[in-house]
This record gives structure tokens, C-alpha cells and sequence, in this order.
């Protein structure tokens, strides 16, 4: 027993190590969680336990931070095991005797000198009259918390030693409520809620949930939260109060046999004093003598007296924390030196303090320099250690931009969305003067596609555009490093000069996608062997028109009409008369161009006007109307060469801006941004500014050696079990 309690006394330090640091503990080490609502008794089973009034007593929300307390079983000074609780467990006796409980020693009540508390907060300071120990719980929840009703999870360490308890460690927290009253938040229920749930969520947490046995344990605020993270029952214990306050001829029977709502630990049902009992200062040994004279003698505990009461919740409270704490040390353990690998690697990458000397400052200075550029090169080559299968980065959102966004949208750049029949007959008829021309116009064809080409700037110059923007999404990355972090001022200058060194990579890249597009436009190869040339198009488009105009098939017809006349028009072999062929006017087509109101000048002529009467033309005029078959020809002939050459030049353009791009800007930027790095920042005057940790750096440093200390602490505690 006396190894069982070591283990029990081993988890109280454990937890000590990591408050006195002053840290979060990380580990999540076995306790014993109260919990309850505000009127189910939390606080007089505790005292019970303790055998003394030491808590907070009022209306209202009276625990507001998690009171972490931790019992301590002593031998009294007179060489007595005081208390015949204690004595019966350190006896490894099962069964109740009369004077069962926390009751007095053989000699008497224990003296001050045999009990006594300790708060953390307080080290060395120790607490004889137990009233004292109830104001300072008052008095340093108010220091966190004032004086109104709000809560705060900061727990207050209380350790009582004393021969009249087991050792035991157990978690008070606040009740449950569900109204807000007077000053409490308005959300005061969710605050609660919440850090009860931090506390029992904790796979290693006991739950003693409290529940006054005179209502309806389906509406026990405490089991119904139990519930939630532990399903099963598995880690639950219930603790029913008020069993004497229960309505005559009922009892807990029932639920004590597990057929209500079953828990794998089980019940215990206890007495605690009523608020006139407190009142009065009914002491609590005469009031465990009561409940246990109630159990004897009740009909329906009688035969199960043994396994209810106070005395009997801490010794099993105590054995459910040694084996608890037995089956998990093991993980602990584990839990431990992780924690120590986590905190000291954080801590070598923060660093140690740099010192004033200029050696180590402008080593510093060159070993990020170096291991930036370095790192900026092997994201964009694709040989980073880094390599994440998230989502593309580097080199592989460069090519995703050239080839997928640039490359796809040259591609589906189509001339004729933005030209029409209209505006390249206007062009033909521009360009051939004031004499009809006589076939398809060359500068015609140059004037068209030249508007062409110059469209592709925009996107080509847009394109330079985002892999600017792609190696600024580089630069941010690598400030992300830990060293930045540490070094702000650093980062923004390191910020400020690649940027500024991108920008001057942008003119230069600029200016020769412009010029590459310029010199597309500047000079129109007709020569290119994969263009169409005019002749080729002029007989496709001339295989267009025949093909239109050939007649459809005839069916057999007879000479002969319906009347049984024949056709005078047919002779014998069914061919047409050359004598009645018609004859064509030669000047048909002017004439009717003159007189068709939709023909070219159809909307000049239009006008109604006198015979002889000039008139001045519009002041824009432009082709329209329809087309004769020649108009057709050459527009048909205008769009094949147009759409030939484009193809030809937007595959060049598509090829080479890419190149130019990375020639330019992303190539440049790799071999010379370490040397731009080190003309603008490796400099004395420069070192003090570049130099100047963060705040959080200097906090998180001091964080990471609490917690070695601290962990490191719980290794040698761990390692002496």
C-alpha cells in the first residue's frame, strides 16, 4: 500500500513541477475531477473527505477557479496514524468500525502541528487554522477574477497534510447553473460549460460526478456532462448527497445497482451537513457519526452499510486513482521525454541571445543570406527538401502559368471576335485608293494582321506579370522561417530589398516582350513556310463559291406539258435553244449596285432627291450592304490569310515569351539575388537594426525553458518511481 501511495504522492509533484514553473501542464497526468451543479453538495462531500471546513461558503457561484487539491496522509506527532480512515488503509482493512470516518485520533482532535495546508502560490508559508486557508481561496480567486461573479480556469493549488485523510488529489469546479443571477455574465453557463469540458475531456480524468439523491438523477446536470466524454461509464463515478432528505419509503437502491443509469465504477450515497448544520457549526466528525448511524440503521442500507458514506468514497477514490495512475504511467513516461525532444529542438531553433560582437552579428547576417538563396533556388528548380504533396509551389506554379494559363489563353485568341465582314471590307476598299483594285490587296492583309499581333502584348506583358507575382508568393514563404520570426526588422528589410530587386527584373523582361511582339508586327513574313499564301487561298475560296453555286439534281421531266403540249423552248435532244439564250448587259452589275437601296453606297442613293442634284457624302461612310461575289472573294481570302498568319505568330509568341520571361526575371533573379542581397545588407550599420529580436521570440525562449526545466523536472520524478 505504502508504493501505491508513493504513486499517488509521485503525480502531486508531477503537477507541482510544471504550476511552480509557472507553465501549462502538457502532460495530461490522472485527477479526479468534481463536478456537480451548484446545489447538489460538491463542497460538503469535500470537506467531509477533509474533515474540515476550509471552502468558500455563499450564494451564487462560489468556486470560480478549479481548486486542484491534493491530500497528503501524515503520521500524527505522537506517533499515532490518526484517524481510523487512514489507519484502516494503510491496514488494507475493507470494512467500516464504529468510529469509522475522519474522526479524532486516539489523543484527540490532531493539533495544528499534525494538519496543516499549503498554497502554491505561496511557497513555504503554511496554513494551521483552516479559516485562513478559506480566505485566501477567496482572496486570490478575487485576484484573478474581482470580486463579481466571473470564473476563470487558472487553477489555485491548495495541499493539505494531515493523519485523518488518504492520500488523494482531486479537482474542484465550479457548478453548473443555467440562469445568470446579479452581477454573473450573461454567458456565465457556456464559461462553465467550457471549462468544465477542458478539465473532463482528458482521457486520464476521473469524474466524480455529484448528484443530490432527493431529485431526479436523469436531470443531473453532472452525469448528463459526464455522459458526453465518457459514454460508457467507463471513467465515472456518481456520488449521490441528501440521501436523508429523500421523500419517506424511497431510496437510491436502484440506482446504487447499477439499473438506472449504470457507471462501471459505480455509486456511493453520503450525508453531508445542511446549510443550518453549517450554520450552527455542527462539527463534521459528530456529522460522519451521523451518517454512518444513518446507513446501520436504515432498512434499506443496512446490509450494504459498509459501502456508504464518506469514508468508504475516499478509500475507493483511492484506490481508483493508485490503479488509474499505475496503468497509465507508462504513457507519462512517454508523454514526458516527447515533450522534452518537442521543447528543446523549438528552443535550438529560437536560438541563444545573440551578444554585441560584430563577428557573430555579421555571421548570422551571412548565414541567412546564404541559406535564403539557397532555399529561393531549390523551390524554383523543384529540389526542395520541402517537397509537399498539398498543392503546387515554386517552379511548379511557373509552369503551371506559362503552359495552362498563358499558353491556353493565346491559343483561344481568335482574330475575328473582334473584326468583322464589315470592318475588313472597309479596310479593302481603304487600301486600294481611289481605283478599284484589281486583286487582293497586300496592305489590306498587313494592316489586318498587324492589329493582330499587337493584341498579343497584353496578355504577353500580363504574363510577366504573374510570375512577378509567383516569386513574391516564394519571397513570403521563405519569410516564414523561424529566423525571421525572430528577427522582424530582419525580415522586412530582407522584404524590402528582394522586392526592390524584382522590380528592376520587371523592366528589362518587359521591355523585351514588348520588343519581341514589336518585331512580330514590324515585319510580316509571307514567306514563313507554314503559311497559306494568297494563291492557295484564293482557290479554296474559289472551290467555296463553285461549290455554292453548283445546281442541284433535277429530276426526269418530260417535254411535254400537262396539256400534252410540248415546250417550244426544248429541242429534241432536251438541251436550251441557243437562238433564245439571253443575252447579259454588260453594265447589269453597276446598274443594279446603283439601284439596290442595300448595296454599297445603298444608303447614299436611298435618299430621295431630284434628278441631277449632288449632295455632299456623309461625314463617315463606311462599306455596307450586300455583298456581290467578288466582295465575297476577297473578304473570304483576307480572313484565310489572316488566320494562317496568326496561328504562325501566336505559336512563336507563345513559345518565346515563356523563354524571354525566364531568361529575363526568373533565371536573373536566381544567380544574382545573393550577390543583391549582400551589397544591400551585409553592412555594419545594418546589423544593430537587422538584429533585434521580437518579443515573442524573448517570451516563447523563456517559455521553452520553463518547460525543459520543468519537464525535465517530471523525468526525475518519473524516473524515481
Amino acid at each position: 500500500m505504502t508504493m501505491d501511495t508513493n504513486l499517488i504522492k509521485t503525480i502531486n509533484k508531477l503537477q507541482d513541477a510544471f504550476t511552480a514553473v509557472g507553465v501549462a501542464n502538457p502532460i495530461d497526468l490522472p485527477q479526479i475531477t468534481v463536478i456537480g451543479s451548484q446545489s447538489s453538495g460538491k463542497s460538503s462531500v469535500l470537506e467531509n473527505i477533509v474533515g474540515r471546513d476550509f471552502l468558500p461558503r455563499g450564494t451564487g457561484i462560489v468556486t470560480r477557479r478549479p481548486l486542484v487539491l491534493q491530500l497528503i496522509n501524515r503520521p500524527s506527532s505522537t506517533g499515532e496514524v490518526g484517524g481510523v480512515a487512514a489507519a484502516e488503509f494503510n491496514a488494507g482493512a475493507v470494512k467500516e468500525e464504529p468510529s469509522s470516518g475522519v474522526s479524532t485520533p486516539p489523543n484527540g482532535p490532531s493539533s495544528g502541528a499534525d494538519e496543516w495546508g499549503e498554497f502554491l502560490h505561496i511557497p513555504g508559508k503554511k496554513f494551521s487554522n483552516f479559516d485562513e486557508i478559506r480566505e485566501e481561496i477567496v482572496k486570490e480567486t478575487d485576484a484573478k477574477t474581482g470580486k463579481n461573479a466571473g470564473i476563470s480556469p487558472e487553477p489555485i493549488n491548495l495541499r493539505i497534510y494531515s493523519p485523518n485523510v488518504l492520500t488523494l488529489t482531486l479537482v474542484d469546479l465550479p457548478g453548473l447553473t443555467k440562469v445568470p443571477v446579479g452581477d454573473q455574465p450573461k454567458d456565465i453557463e457556456k464559461q462553465i460549460r467550457d471549462m468544465l469540458m477542458k478539465f473532463i475531456t482528458k482521457n486520464n480524468a476521473i469524474i466524480l460526478a455529484v448528484t443530490a439523491g432527493n431529485t431526479d438523477l436523469a436531470n443531473s446536470d453532472g452525469l448528463k456532462l459526464a455522459r458526453e466524454v465518457d459514454p460508457d461509464g467507463v471513467r465515472t463515478i456518481g456520488v449521490l448527497t441528501k440521501i436523508d432528505l429523500m421523500d419517506q419509503g424511497t431510496d437510491v437502491v436502484d440506482i446504487l445497482a447499477g439499473r438506472v443509469i449504470p457507471l462501471r465504477l459505480g455509486y456511493v450515497p453520503v450525508i453531508n451537513r445542511g446549510q443550518r448544520d453549517i450554520e450552527n457549526k455542527k462539527k463534521i466528525t459528530v456529522a460522519l457519526e451521523g451518517e454512518r448511524s444513518f446507513f446501520e440503521n436504515h432498512p434499506s442500507y443496512k446490509s450494504k452499510a459498509q459501502y456508504c458514506g464518506t469514508p468508504f468514497l475516499a478509500r475507493k477514490l483511492n484506490m481508483i486513482l493508485m490503479h488509474h495512475i499505475r496503468n497509465t504511467l507508462p504513457e507519462i513516461k512517454a508523454k514526458i521525454q516527447a515533450g522534452l525532444v518537442k521543447y528543446t529542438q523549438e528552443l535550438a531553433q529560437l536560438g541563444d541571445v545573440l551578444t554585441e560582437d560584430q563577428t557573430s552579428q555579421s555571421n548570422v547576417i551571412l548565414n541567412v543570406i546564404t541559406e535564403f538563396t539557397n532555399e529561393y533556388r531549390t523551390i524554383i528548380d523543384g529540389t526542395s527538401n520541402e517537397i509537399t504533396s498539398d498543392e503546387l509551389s515554386g517552379g511548379a506554379r511557373i509552369s503551371f502559368v506559362f503552359h495552362e494559363i498563358y499558353g491556353s489563353a493565346i491559343r483561344t485568341m481568335d482574330p475575328f471576335d473582334q473584326i468583322k465582314d464589315v470592318d475588313i471590307r472597309t479596310i479593302l476598299y481603304n487600301s486600294s485608293g481611289s481605283s478599284p483594285a484589281l486583286f487582293v490587296g497586300t496592305a489590306a492583309f498587313e494592316v489586318l494582321v498587324k492589329q493582330q499581333i499587337r493584341r498579343l502584348e497584353e496578355p504577353s506583358l500580363k504574363c510577366a506579370s504573374m510570375i512577378y507575382d509567383e516569386l513574391v508568393r516564394i519571397l513570403n514563404k521563405l519569410l516564414q522561417k523561424q529566423i525571421f520570426k525572430r528577427f522582424p526588422a530582419m525580415r522586412e528589410k530582407f522584404y524590402g530589398v528582394v522586392i526592390n530587386f524584382f522590380k528592376k527584373c520587371m523592366n528589362p523582361t518587359n521591355k523585351l516582350v514588348q520588343d519581341l511582339i514589336a518585331g512580330e508586327a514590324c515585319y510580316v513574313n509571307t514567306g514563313h513556310p507554314d503559311f497559306i499564301t494568297g494563291h492557295k487561298a484564293m482557290a479554296i475560296v474559289n472551290d467555296r463559291v463553285t461549290a455554292s453555286k453548283a445546281p442541284p439534281p433535277q429530276p426526269p421531266s418530260s417535254s411535254v406539258d400537262g396539256k400534252g403540249r410540248g415546250d417550244p423552248r426544248m429541242s429534241s435532244n432536251n438541251s436550251p435553244s441557243t437562238a433564245q439564250l439571253p443575252t447579259r448587259d454588260p453594265n447589269a452589275d453597276i446598274i443594279a449596285q446603283a439601284n439596290n437601296p442595300d448595296g454599297f453606297f445603298g444608303s447614299f442613293f436611298n435618299k430621295k432627291k431630284r434628278p441631277g442634284m449632288l449632295e455632299n457624302p456623309p461625314a463617315v461612310l463606311k462599306a455596307s450592304g450586300n455583298l456581290s461575289e467578288r466582295e465575297y472573294m476577297e473578304t473570304e481570302v483576307i480572313k484565310l490569310l489572316l488566320l494562317s498568319y496568326f496561328s504562325i505568330v501566336k505559336r512563336t509568341v507563345s513559345d518565346l515569351v515563356p523563354k524571354f520571361v525566364m531568361l529575363k526575371l526568373v533565371q536573373h533573379t536566381k544567380e544574382e539575388l545573393q550577390r543583391e542581397l549582400l551589397a544591400e545588407l551585409y553592412k555594419k550599420e545594418v546589423f544593430d537594426d537587422a538584429l533585434q529580436e521580437s518579443d515573442f521570440t524573448k517570451q516563447r525562449r523563456s517559455e521553452c525553458r520553463k518547460m525543459i526545466e520543468a519537464l525535465q523536472k517530471a523525468d526525475e520524478i518519473i524516473a524515481g518511481v
